[in-house]
């Protein structure tokens, strides 16, 4: 089994462009968005794509989870850990930005406080510990494949089932995918890396299903070894 070294070239610097993006121009943006506040046409259909998906990837996971402790794995505003909590799950939430975990440590309903531990930080580092459950909702989509492989294998490695999503490779993404190499723009996002999961070499890979919803198509898959 290959473990993701901290020090793998192409995974740091993927991480600090992701950093850097979520905790500059992004983090007001991904504030409106994660909340019920109006935003335009687009976002809107991205509001709702995401709302979807969270609720497919949180249905994989028991309805009950007292005593279960999951890994929210690039947390954001924490939508997904208030959920997790309120099943009864202690929550270990954590996100490579600050100030997203700032807003979601902010926004947890008072009653689930000593339920979910938040941390700023790389979602693959050991020291968390182990997990019986591990969901990365929208966390691992900017990973070349061999990168993305090996920290499936290394979450894996230390829970019971890892729920996560990927860009597909459908038609669109992938013209998007090739016009933001094109053209690139300082304010960019960073750059969404399109997979096709049966050719991802991943132990107890297997797929859920597919959110398509205007401008927010993510994959949905988990891994039980």
């Amino acid at each position: 089994m290959r473990d993701l070294a901290p020090s793998s070239a192409s995974y740091d610097a993927t991480r600090h462009r992701v950093a850097s993006y979520f905790d500059g121009t992004a983090t007001r943006v991904w504030e409106r968005l994660t909340s019920d506040a109006p935003v335009s046409r687009v976002r809107q259909t991205v509001r709702e794509g995401r709302d979807t998906m969270r609720a497919l990837m949180l249905a994989q996971l028991p309805e009950d989870l007292r005593g279960a402790r999951v890994l929210d794995a690039g947390c954001g505003t924490g939508a997904a850990s208030a959920e997790l909590a309120a099943r009864g799950a202690d929550v270990v939430a954590i996100d490579i930005s600050p100030k997203l975990v700032e807003i979601a440590a902010s926004r947890l309903p008072e009653g689930l406080a000593g339920a979910v531990e938040f941390r700023a930080g790389d979602m693959l580092a050991a020291g968390l510990g182990r997990f019986d459950h591990v969901i990365a909702m929208d966390s691992l989509i900017y990973y070349t494949r061999p990168d993305l492989e090996a920290a499936l294998e290394g979450l894996s490695s230390r829970a019971s089932q890892v729920v996560f999503t990927v860009a597909p490779r459908t038609p669109l993404l992938m013209a998007m995918w090739n016009a933001g190499k094109i053209f690139p723009r300082s304010d960019r996002s960073p750059t969404m890396i399109p997979h096709d999961w049966r050719r991802m070499n991943v132990t107890g890979l297997g797929r859920v299903g597919r959110v398509s919803r205007g401008f927010y198509i993510s994959e949905c898959l988990k891994v039980q070894p």
